[in-house]
């Protein structure tokens, strides 16, 4: 259905609105980024949550790859949920802090957990808190991107999130350093892993709070308020309308199911290197910090060139660094893959996120949001779990080049069907 074009002075003054508070929205979603992913990371990096479900479960790599299918499972469910809840709203931002305080539950919990239970009960919690967690994330996806789109200007975005992440990064390495020497320490616990979750809990808690300072403008046109039912509904006319954007969301998801390695990095590592805090540090410090310094080139590149050659960039060197794992041998060799899976992954799950932002109506960006996220989280699902059993049966080495071959099958697709979407949307503007 085309979508009725807003009144002109009434968009005038909801672009009034963006450039006046740009400044104070800008800082407020750079201090929410710096302490939020401070502490998320030390819970998502490929590092302490594997090293932890193997300790509890005793050496199984098939839990360590349920733990992480469970989280992508939950944030496969509801993104759709989350954008029916706010496509219709003028603001977004009290929705979002519901939200973003049952994520920092449930990491409250996961900590709690270790603290509290048997090794045995604690990975069952575990389980059941990532499935919950991913639910949260699933909707906290869908909103908190939506935000980003009403009070950051296009041009901005690849700036802000290069910023974002790059001081997000020094902080959690300064932390996951910390955490891995002094909490985790030399004889690995549940106790020293809780601890550092307890801390990641505490960062993400201060950083919602700084959402306070965020002037969220309302816009002249919004979504109608439908049902979910009815809003499921006009999923298909919408992909039939768009073909760049359905194979950009369909290549993304292929791509995701490389994201099955994710866990079994600092295993495959461990093998020769062995999980002590101190190479658990110092191998998340490497994935964090490449992840932070290459957020700047990121930002360059999609404020510049656009999110299409980021993405496609972050891809191969995605590619690269784990086939270069197959043949890492000493702590050193290790450090520099590790760089390059921070510097690729940081760059994939940037510039997916942004490119989603740039396709089509204003009015529909939640629900676009919510397809790509849902069949990305989907593949993010399964892929672990296929992870698991292939390094159960076949090796490590199967799930790596597994991995190698949906990332770069999602690359070409992106690169054969899906052209830049701001150049073309100026050519049809």
């Amino acid at each position: 259905m085309p979508k009725k074009p807003p009144n002109h002075l009434a968009e005038q003054r909801y672009q009034l609105q963006i450039k006046n508070n740009l400044k104070r929205n800008f800082t407020a979603h750079l201090a929410h980024g710096l302490l939020g992913q401070t502490g998320f990371r030390l819970l998502t990096a490929p590092t302490f949550l594997p090293a932890y479900v193997l300790l509890l479960s005793n050496g199984s790599t098939v839990a360590v790859g349920i733990a992480l299918a469970m989280q992508s499972l939950g944030m496969a469910i509801t993104p759709l949920l989350g954008a029916n809840l706010i496509e219709h709203r003028t603001r977004v931002l009290p929705m979002g802090f519901l939200i973003g305080a049952g994520m920092r539950a449930m990491v409250l919990c996961i900590a709690l957990a270790g603290l509290l239970l048997s090794p045995s009960s604690a990975l069952l919690a575990i389980y059941l808190f990532l499935a919950l967690l991913g639910l949260f994330q699933g909707m906290q996806g869908v909103v908190f991107n939506v935000l980003m789109s009403k009070v950051i200007p296009i041009n901005k975005r690849g700036w802000l999130t290069g910023m974002r992440n790059f001081l997000a990064g020094i902080t959690a390495a300064g932390v996951a350093y910390l955490g891995g020497y002094y909490l985790i320490g030399d004889t690995p616990d549940p106790f020293g892993y809780s601890m550092t979750f307890l801390l990641a809990f505490v960062l993400t808690t201060i950083g919602l709070a700084m959402l306070l300072f965020v002037r969220e403008p309302e816009p002249p046109t919004v979504a109608a308020d439908v049902s979910l039912k009815e809003r499921l509904s006009h999923i298909p006319s919408l992909l039939r309308n768009d073909p760049a954007f359905t194979h950009y969301f369909l290549a993304r998801s292929l791509a995701t199911m490389g994201r099955m390695a994710m866990p079994f990095y600092i295993l495959y590592a461990g093998q020769t290197l062995g999980l002590s805090g101190a190479i658990l540090g110092t191998l998340t410090v490497a994935f964090t910090l490449a992840g932070t310094v290459s957020n700047l080139v990121w930002g360059f590149i999609a404020d510049h060139r656009g999110f299409r050659l980021a993405f496609l960039t972050s891809i191969a060197l995605w590619i690269a660094s784990t086939l270069l794992l197959l043949f890492s041998q000493g702590l050193l060799f290790n450090i520099l893959v590790f760089i390059g899976i921070g510097a690729a992954t940081q760059g994939f799950q940037s510039t997916a996120i942004n490119l989603t932002l740039e396709f089509g109506h204003r009015d529909d960006v939640p629900l676009r949001i919510a397809i790509a996220n849902s069949s990305s989280e989907v593949a993010g699902a399964i892929g672990p779990l296929l992870g698991g059993l292939l390094a159960a049966y076949l090796g490590y080495e199967a799930v790596f080049i597994c991995s190698v071959a949906f990332l770069f099958f999602g690359g070409a697709m992106v690169n054969a069907y899906v052209p830049e979407p701001r150049w073309a949307k100026t050519k049809g503007s």
